[in-house]
């Protein structure tokens, strides 16, 4: 591997990624794959903090990510590529493919040029796929997967994940003027006579509307484990836990209810433990 993180920015990266739940997961894999994840996440952070810290106006964060756009580009015309250097040996290790890392580029880039609020639900998938599956592509290719299963599994896996994580973070979405709930949901449920977050979130008609969105993610969830199940090359042990970990967030999502006031849910550490028994070791 020509180049990656160095030690300080693996060190920050790791400490950043072990507050989230996808930690335990790259912690199953063998040093050099594990490596390699944290290299895809460090992207992903990078240019999600772009998107979501607020900092400059929409037009400055719109050129901070065309500059990443251009390292991309170059990292693949094989000149110095900038930020995107520490990419430069995974993407040549692995088989990384440029269209990914434009895709989660694209999906931040729908955040940056407006404020998204009650996409209809082909925008919706849209954004899952940008965000969410491109993250999943690129990941398979370190997880040794053939395109074909690891493709359907990014696209069930990660619509699954990114829909998980919208019903968790209603609220502090709301709080900086999003909302990705489905408009037609919405309306169905005459939960929109107001396209304001903030009044939306208040409506007890919203936990009709969010568990019909539980019922998508679910649907995701079932077809990842269907093609997990076929035990396709690879090492989908890290995939599996983390089905594993967030179809049981959404399983406690629905039950404590998405009416106001809400609670965000999350696993205890033993609850997380058996999980990586069952699935990570199993």
């Amino acid at each position: 591997m020509t180049s990656t993180l160095d030690a300080p920015q693996a060190k920050a990266v790791k400490k950043k990624a072990s507050k989230s739940s996808f930690y335990l997961a790259m912690r199953l894999m063998p040093e050099a794959e594990r490596d390699a994840m944290f290299a895809i996440y460090a992207f992903c952070r990078k240019v999600d903090d772009i998107a979501d810290d607020g900092v400059g106006t929409r037009e400055e964060r719109r050129r901070r990510l065309d500059g990443w756009r251009d390292d991309i580009a170059a990292l693949y015309r094989g000149e110095p590529a900038g930020q995107a250097q520490f990419l430069s040996g995974i993407v040549t290790q692995y088989g990384l493919r440029q269209e990914d890392f434009i895709a989660v580029l694209d999906g931040m880039a729908m955040d940056v040029a407006e404020d998204i609020v009650a996409p209809d639900l082909a925008t919706l998938d849209l954004y899952c796929d940008r965000v969410a599956s491109a993250v999943g592509r690129l990941s398979i290719k370190v997880f040794g997967m053939e395109e074909g299963p690891g493709f359907a599994l990014a696209h069930h896996l990660g619509s699954a994940l990114q829909l998980t994580n919208i019903l968790r973070d209603v609220d502090e979405d709301a709080a900086i003027g999003r909302l990705y709930l489905p408009r037609e949901y919405l309306f169905e449920m005459a939960c929109a006579k107001s396209l304001d977050p903030d009044w939306i979130v208040e409506q007890p008609q919203i936990d009709s509307v969010c568990r019909k969105v539980a019922v998508l993610a679910h649907g995701h969830y079932a077809a990842a484990k269907k093609i997990m199940a076929a035990k396709p090359r690879g090492r989908i042990a890290t995939p599996a836990l983390m089905g594993a970990v967030y179809s049981e967030i959404l399983a406690e999502s629905e039950k404590a209810g998405f009416a106001p006031p809400r609670r965000r849910v999350s696993l205890g550490k033993w609850r997380l433990l058996m999980l990586v028994v069952k699935h990570g070791l199993g």
